[in-house]
């Protein structure tokens, strides 16, 4: 199993999912639940064996990304680490996203 190692990027975007599922549900509770599960997604990338998720190229060429319910893990292979670099809403302009950064 690797290391699971979330950036501060990944971790800003899993307060900000938190809040805004709560703000939109009005339960935080259901927040919460959410981010538990992906959190879980996330784990599943690290104990998984092999290579998983979709190359991204035209982001980074080390980046992978893999779909959860409406929302889209970032994430990278450094030797025995995933890193999960973010977790973003998947309607968003990703390509516009990361050339900001």
């Amino acid at each position: 199993m690797r290391q699971l190692v979330y950036l501060l990027s990944a971790r800003d975007d899993l307060t900000d999912i938190l809040r805004y599922i709560t703000r939109e549900s009005r339960d935080r509770a259901i927040g919460e639940a959410f981010v538990v599960m992906l959190r879980q997604q996330c784990r599943k990338l690290a104990a998984l064996p092999g290579t998983l998720g979709v190359a991204r190229p035209e982001l980074r060429p080390d980046i992978r990304s893999l779909p959860y319910k409406g929302y889209v893990i970032f994430f990278r292979y450094e030797d025995d680490l995933v890193e999960v670099v973010n977790i973003l809403e998947g309607h968003r302009d990703i390509v516009s996203l990361f050339s900001q950064e």
